[in-house]
């Protein structure tokens, strides 16, 4: 449910048709999609005769007077409107006003500045939680924007870049201003050849090491008793990706960690779970893949084959992305250069060569 508010946070404002353009024709048949825009927004939304009267938080009813507008031109040129239509327009539209809405009122913090990219992603905050949290790089602040404007948003990296705690971060956000009804985080349960079954224990028992990077990030920023709350109440749900099967996630924010290790089935199970008014970050490091010798790993095929896809964002984070302590991007260099001499190493010999070294 929308927040209330205070008397000096309302505005009205009165929305009149076209003369060229019928009010059933933007508002459906028995208002169906007047119902999908009273659905989407805090703001009272009520026809009357050839205009719409719209009452709210002036950020909503500036959202409801632009979906009216882009509408009534798609009625024009004899487009048919649905709900998906407007289902669309507030998962990109929305973010993109709270966010500079957010810009403009949060002074800098001073206390930890940022690069600041084309001057203006220092600003970029990601606020719902205990703590406001800002992109530390360029590739991160594309990040956030990919989160803020995509219903999907694949993000691939080391470790370190902030691939999980910034999605988490962003989950929490929607939740906080009534975007979405629940997070929804998931990741494989296998890695390294090591199946539940041989864990000690009960199931949480035996789930709950994998999932704690996604516990860190949800502690921090919504502190222990809270987030416990959450999760009790189901508002917060933490299971294995095989739980997902078979479910229709409405109204929620789903990030899938540790992609890389999801076979391509899984990815297509889990893609294809997605509801009305939900957004997905799906997250992993396509450098650490734990599945068995021969299985493609679901993430790289997604990012091969989805990039044509609108409404998808496909972020690639690098070492200069990484904001541990200073020594892990020097590890993960490190390692890389290992990787490539030994790969340089392996190279065949050409067949002549190998005949003139050959003794007769």
């Amino acid at each position: 449910m929308a927040k209330r508010l205070k008397d000096d946070e309302v505005t009205t404002l009165t929305f009149h048709f076209r003369n060229d353009v019928e009010a059933v024709q933007v508002l459906g048949v028995a208002d169906l999609n007047l119902r999908a825009i009273q659905e989407n927004t805090p703001a009272r939304v009520v026809p009357r005769g050839s205009s719409v009267r719209i009452t709210g938080p002036k950020l909503e009813v500036a959202l409801v007077q632009q979906l009216l507008g882009l509408l009534v031109k798609r009625a024009q040129l004899g487009d048919e409107i649905t709900e998906d239509d407007i289902e669309r327009f507030y998962h990109t539209e929305r973010s993109k006003a709270v966010d500079r809405e957010i810009a403009r009122e949060t002074p800098p913090d001073n206390d930890k500045p940022v690069k600041v990219v084309d001057g203006s992603y220092d600003k970029l905050v990601i606020d719902g939680g205990l703590i406001k949290i800002h992109p530390r790089t360029e590739g991160q602040a594309s990040y956030v924007r990919a989160m803020n404007e995509h219903a999907i948003t694949f993000c691939a990296g080391p470790a370190g870049t902030g691939k999980t705690y910034l999605a988490v971060a962003m989950a929490v956000k929607h939740l906080s201003r009534s975007n979405v009804q629940r997070i929804v985080l998931t990741r494989p349960a296998v890695e390294a050849g090591e199946s539940l079954g041989y864990l000690p224990g009960t199931f949480q028992d035996k789930v709950d090491p994998y999932f704690r990077p996604l516990y860190d990030a949800l502690y921090e920023m919504l502190g222990v008793e809270k987030t416990r709350r959450l999760i009790e109440r189901e508002v917060i749900e933490i299971a294995p990706l095989a739980y997902m099967r078979g479910r229709t996630l409405n109204k929620s924010f789903i990030i899938l960690d540790e992609a890389q290790n999801t076979t391509t089935r899984q990815m297509k199970m889990f893609l294809t779970r997605m509801g009305p008014r939900s957004r997905m970050v799906i997250t992993g490091d396509p450098t650490q893949v734990d599945l068995q010798t021969g299985e493609k790993s679901g993430l790289a095929h997604a990012l091969n084959i989805l990039g044509d896809i609108g409404g998808i964002a496909h972020i690639w984070l690098g070492e200069g992305d990484i904001v541990r302590h200073s020594l892990v991007q020097l590890i993960v260099e490190a390692y890389e250069d290992s990787e490539n001499a030994v790969h340089k190493a392996k190279k065949p010999v050409k067949s002549d060569q190998t005949k003139e070294n050959t003794p007769e």
